[in-house]
């Protein structure tokens, strides 16, 4: 884990990797349950039994599943003390390269790729690769923009 003591030492890491979460399993009741909040019972995400026949071989977790967990997996990755407020403020970029199978296990790596000042803090562009364990490329590709403030 990346440890930044104040805002002030963000930009020295400017261009490093800072990391990688721990693995998490990707389970069916979580891809069932972000289809009920989203409305997106599209079947190769929540029929395991038709899934099993389609392009995937099984079911797998949305996209924006994938990308929606980039907060809580970045945050064993890096943490900024010292502020009194961060906030996700978007992204930049997203790609979903290839599938994330339920029950397959992902992690995210994150780099700082930028730093500028914001009125009352900093702006953070980091990019980041969310991928499943032994695949061949990453799920999701995303540069994601958070904002600290003192």
């Amino acid at each position: 884990m990346t440890t930044v003591a104040k805002i002030d030492d963000l930009p020295s890491l400017v261009g490093q990797h800072l990391g990688y979460s721990d693995w998490r399993q990707i389970t069916q009741e979580q891809v069932n349950q972000f289809a009920d909040a989203t409305g997106d019972h599209q079947w190769i995400h929540v029929d395991p039994e038709r899934a099993k026949s389609g392009p995937f071989g099984g079911p797998i977790a949305h996209g924006y599943l994938t990308l929606s967990l980039v907060p809580v997996l970045l945050t064993q990755v890096f943490v900024v003390e010292g502020i009194t407020m961060g906030v996700n403020y978007g992204a930049n970029k997203v790609r979903f390269p290839s599938p994330v199978p339920v029950g397959s296990e992902l992690r995210l790596g994150a780099a700082l790729a930028g730093v500028e000042d914001v009125a009352g803090g900093v702006q953070a562009t980091l990019d980041v690769t969310l991928e499943v364990k032994d695949a061949p490329k990453p799920s999701c590709a995303a540069q994601v923009v958070f904002r600290f403030y003192r």
